[in-house]
C-alpha cells in the first residue's frame, strides 16, 4: 500500500505542477480530485478516513468568506473603492501609492484572488485614459496583494489553513504580520519605480472620466454593515467564543438573507472548485501522511525555534512555492508544522509561503489571475519582466520577515 500511495501522491502532484498534460485533460482540482478518488480506490485509506481527513473548518471558511465577498462585489463595493482609490491619485506617483495600500488592505480582509480579479481590468482602463503604461501598476498590484494578504488569517486561503490549525488569535496575528505587510508594500513602491524608470520619470495627469463605476449605495446598506461586523467578531472570537468559521458563516447566512440579490446567484457564484481543490488535497496528502512518507518529507529538525528555523522555513517555502504552487505546499507541510508546537514557526510558514508566491508568475493564484485577466484586454505581462521586479522584492520581504519575526520571537512576543 506504501508504494501505492506513494505513486499516486506523485501523479497527482504531477497534475498539480504542470496543470496542462499533453492528451490528458486535466488541471489543479482535476489532479487533486483524481488523486484523493485513487487513494480510496486503491485502499490507501477507507472512505470514512478520507472524510475525517479534510479539515471542514478551513473549508467552510473559504465558504463563508466567498459568500460575503460574491454579495459585495454584486453590491458593487469594489467599484466604490476602486473610484475613492483614483479620486485621489493626481499622478501616476499617487496612483502606484495608492493601488499598492488599497489591494494590499483590501486583500487583508477580502481575500487576494477577488481583489485583484475585480482590480485588475479597473487598472488598465485607468492606465489607458491616462495613457499610462499599465504593466508597472499591473505588478504592482499583484506584488502588493500577495504582501498584504500575509496580514491576516482571512488574507488567502494558506493562510486560512494556517489560522485554523495553528489556533493563533486573529489580532495576534495580526500584530505579528502587519509590520511585514507594511514594510513589504513600501518596498513594492520603490523597486517598481526602480525597475521602471521611464515611466515615473515625469508626472503625468491621471484621469478616470472614461471608467464606469457600477455600485448600488442602496443594497451597500446591508452587506458593508455585515462585512464589517464580521471583520469586528474574529477580532473578538476568543472573548466571545466563537471560532473564525462560526462567524464567517453567519455572516454569509446573514448577507444572504438581506443581500438585494437573489440567494441562488450568489451561490452560484461561489467557487466551488476551489472548495473541492482543498477537500481533495487534503485527503491526498494525509493518504500520504499515513503511508510513513511524511517521516522522510522536509526531515528538518524544527525543536530549536530560532533564527535557523525561521531561516529554514522561509527556504523551504520559497523553494516549494514555486514548484507546487503555495497553497498545495502548505497543505503539505500541515502534519509536519502540527509536530512542532509553536507560534513562531507557524506565524513563518504564513509570511513565507505568501510572500514567496511574488517570486515568479507561476508563485500564487493571484499572480495568474492578473496575467489572463491582463492579457484578455490587450496587455501582455512577461515572464521576466515580472520576474526580475517579483523576485527582488521577493528577497527583500523575505529578509524583512526573517529580521521582524526573530525580533518578536526575542522579544518573547509570542506565547511559546
Amino acid at each position: 500500500m506504501s508504494l501505492i500511495a506513494l505513486i499516486i501522491f506523485i501523479i497527482t502532484y504531477i497534475g498539480i505542477i504542470f496543470t496542462r498534460l499533453p492528451r490528458i485533460n486535466i488541471d489543479r482540482p482535476s489532479a487533486a480530485f483524481f488523486g484523493a478518488v485513487a487513494m480510496i480506490l486503491f485502499g490507501v485509506l477507507s472512505f470514512d478516513e478520507a472524510m475525517a481527513a479534510i479539515d471542514f473548518n478551513t473549508i467552510t471558511l473559504l465558504l463563508g468568506m466567498m459568500i460575503i465577498i460574491t454579495a459585495l462585489e454584486m453590491d458593487g463595493f469594489f467599484a466604490l473603492i476602486a473610484r475613492k482609490t483614483v479620486k485621489y491619485s493626481k499622478h501616476q506617483h499617487h496612483l502606484l501609492s495608492i493601488i499598492v495600500f488599497s489591494t494590499g488592505i483590501s486583500s487583508a480582509f477580502l481575500v487576494n484572488d477577488t481583489v485583484v480579479l475585480l482590480f485588475t481590468p479597473i487598472i488598465i482602463y485607468i492606465c489607458r485614459a491616462s495613457r499610462l503604461n499599465p504593466i508597472p501598476f499591473l505588478i504592482a498590484e499583484i506584488l502588493s496583494a500577495n504582501i498584504g494578504s500575509a496580514m491576516t488569517i482571512t488574507g488567502n486561503p494558506q493562510n486560512m489553513l494556517i489560522g485554523i490549525n495553528s489556533g493563533i488569535d486573529y489580532g495576534m496575528f495580526l500584530l505579528h504580520l502587519l509590520p511585514v505587510s507594511i514594510l513589504g508594500m513600501l518596498a513594492t513602491i520603490g523597486f517598481v519605480k526602480l525597475f521602471f524608470k521611464a515611466d515615473f520619470k515625469e508626472k503625468s495627469m491621471v484621469s478616470c472620466e472614461e471608467v464606469d463605476f457600477v455600485y448600488k449605495r442602496s443594497a451597500m446598506k446591508y452587506s458593508v454593515p455585515i462585512f464589517l461586523a464580521v471583520i469586528i467578531m474574529f477580532f473578538l472570537g476568543k472573548i466571545i467564543h466563537l471560532n473564525i468559521p462560526v462567524i464567517a458563516l453567519a455572516g454569509a447566512s446573514l448577507i444572504i438573507i438581506f443581500s438585494k440579490n437573489k440567494p441562488s446567484e450568489i451561490i452560484k457564484k461561489v467557487d466551488w472548485v476551489l472548495l473541492l481543490f482543498f477537500a481533495c488535497l487534503f485527503i491526498v496528502v494525509h493518504a500520504f501522511e499515513k503511508a510513513g512518507y511524511m517521516n522522510y518529507f522536509l526531515t528538518y529538525d524544527y525543536s530549536e525555534v530560532g533564527l535557523q528555523s525561521i531561516t529554514a522555513i522561509h527556504g523551504i517555502s520559497l523553494l516549494l512555492s514555486q514548484i507546487v504552487s503555495n497553497v498545495p505546499f502548505t497543505v503539505l507541510i500541515l502534519p509536519l508544522m502540527k509536530t512542532a508546537h509553536s507560534d513562531v514557526l507557524w506565524i513563518s510558514l504564513a509570511s513565507a509561503a505568501t510572500l514567496a508566491g511574488n517570486a515568479t508568475i507561476i508563485g500564487a493564484m493571484a499572480n495568474l489571475i492578473v496575467i489572463e485577466s491582463a492579457e484578455k484586454l490587450g496587455v501582455k505581462i512577461k515572464f521576466f519582466n515580472f520576474l526580475k521586479v517579483g523576485l527582488t522584492v521577493t528577497i527583500v520581504t523575505f529578509i524583512i520577515s526573517i529580521v521582524l519575526i526573530y525580533l518578536q520571537f526575542m522579544m518573547g512576543m509570542f506565547g511559546v
